[in-house]
C-alpha cells in the first residue's frame, strides 16, 4: 500500500538559528515508516541568512522545499502561501521557533486517521510564559470573542492539521485581511483540539510585538464581524439621546434660572446632537464602504520570488 503524503508548512522570518534544529526535531519524531514527508519552509522576506539555511538543508534532504516571498508579507500571508502550495493528503502548519513541539505531530496524525478533518492545538498556560504574554494573549481572545460572531478558545495556535478536503476549500478563500485561526474555526468540518505546553523559543526573538498583537486583534475582529461598526452606530444614537435628554435643562436655564451665557446652550446642544448624528451616519456608511474597499482592491496576499516546489503559483 502506497504511503500517504504529509505536508508540514513552516513560515520563517529571520529564523536563521532555528531552521536546522526544527528540521532535525521533525525528522527525529516523524513516522517515516507510515507516511511520506513534504517539509515546506516559507521565507517571509528575511533579512538574515534564513533562506540560505533552508536551501542548504533542501540540498541535503529531498523532502525539504522552500518558497521565497518577494518581501515580508506577514505571518498569516506566509502561512497561506505554504498552505496554497502544499501537496499532502493532510497539511500541518507550525512555527519555526520550536515553541510548537514536533513530538505532537504523531498524535495529530492519529486523530486525522480516526476521521477528524481539523486537529488544532491549544497552548496551556505554564511558568515558561511571561505574565505580560499571558495577559495580552487572554485579552486578545476575550476581545475577539466579544466582538466577533466566530468564537475561538483561548490559547488556540496556528499549530494545526487540516485534511486535503479542508485545504482545498481554504485555498479558494479570496479574503484580503486573513486571520487563519478564525477562518478555520468558521469553516466547520469535524474538529478536535489537542492541548500542549509551549517550549521556550530556541533562538531569536518573538516577531509579535505588542503593536503587532493589537494590529492582529483589530484585523481579526474586522475580518469576522461588523460589530465595531454597529458599536459606532449605537454610540452615535446614544450621544443623540443624551443631547435630547439635555434639552429640558437648557430650557429650564433659559426660562427660569437665567444662569447661562448668551448662545452657549444652543451651541452645545447643536454640537452634541449633530456630532452623534454624524457618527451614526458615518458608521452606517462605513459598514458598506469598508466591505467594498477591501473587496475591489483585490491585491494578492503574497508574491513568490522563487521556489523549488513544482507548480507554485507566483501570486494568490
Amino acid at each position: 500500500m502506497e504511503k500517504r503524503l504529509v505536508s508540514i508548512v513552516l513560515p520563517a522570518h529571520n529564523e536563521s538559528g532555528n531552521i536546522r534544529f526544527i528540521k532535525n526535531r521533525i525528522a527525529s519524531c516523524f513516522p517515516f515508516e507510515q507516511y511520506n514527508l513534504e517539509l515546506i519552509f516559507v521565507n517571509d522576506g528575511s533579512t538574515d541568512d534564513t533562506l540560505q539555511q533552508i536551501q542548504d538543508i533542501a540540498e541535503e534532504d529531498n523532502y525539504v522545499y522552500y518558497i521565497e516571498l518577494s518581501r515580508n508579507f506577514g505571518h498569516q500571508s506566509a502561512l497561506k502561501a505554504g498552505l496554497d502550495s502544499a501537496n499532502g493528503d493532510c497539511i500541518i502548519s507550525m512555527d519555526c521557533d520550536l515553541q510548537h513541539p514536533p513530538e505532537l505531530i504523531s498524535t495529530m496524525l492519529k486523530k486525522w486517521e480516526e476521521g477528524y478533518d481539523i486537529v488544532y492545538t491549544r497552548r496551556q498556560e505554564s511558568e515558561n510564559i511571561s505574565f505580560f504574554k499571558r495577559k495580552t494573549s487572554n485579552l486578545f481572545y476575550s476581545f475577539f470573542n466579544k466582538f466577533s460572531d466566530t468564537q475561538i478558545e483561548k490559547g488556540t495556535a496556528d499549530f494545526r492539521l487540516m485534511s486535503r478536503q479542508v485545504a482545498n476549500v481554504f485555498i479558494d478563500f479570496k479574503e484580503t485581511d486573513i486571520f487563519i485561526r478564525g477562518m478555520i474555526k468558521w469553516m466547520g468540518f469535524k474538529q478536535l483540539s489537542v492541548d500542549y505546553e509551549a517550549n521556550d523559543r530556541f533562538s531569536g526573538v518573538s516577531k509579535y510585538s505588542p503593536k503587532k498583537m493589537i494590529t492582529l486583534a483589530i484585523q481579526a475582529v474586522t475580518s469576522f464581524s461588523v460589530k465595531p461598526l454597529y458599536a459606532a452606530v449605537y454610540l452615535g444614537f446614544t450621544l443623540s439621546l443624551i443631547a435630547l435628554l439635555y434639552l429640558p435643562y437648557v430650557l429650564y436655564s433659559f426660562f427660569y434660572s437665567k444662569h447661562y451665557e448668551s448662545g452657549w446652550a444652543s451651541v452645545i446642544l447643536s454640537i452634541v446632537f449633530f456630532s452623534g448624528l454624524q457618527l451614526s451616519v458615518l458608521g452606517i456608511i462605513g459598514l458598506y464602504l469598508g466591505k467594498m474597499f477591501m473587496q475591489v482592491k483585490n491585491r494578492p496576499l503574497y508574491i513568490v520570488r522563487s521556489s523549488n516546489l513544482p507548480n507554485v503559483s507566483t501570486t494568490k
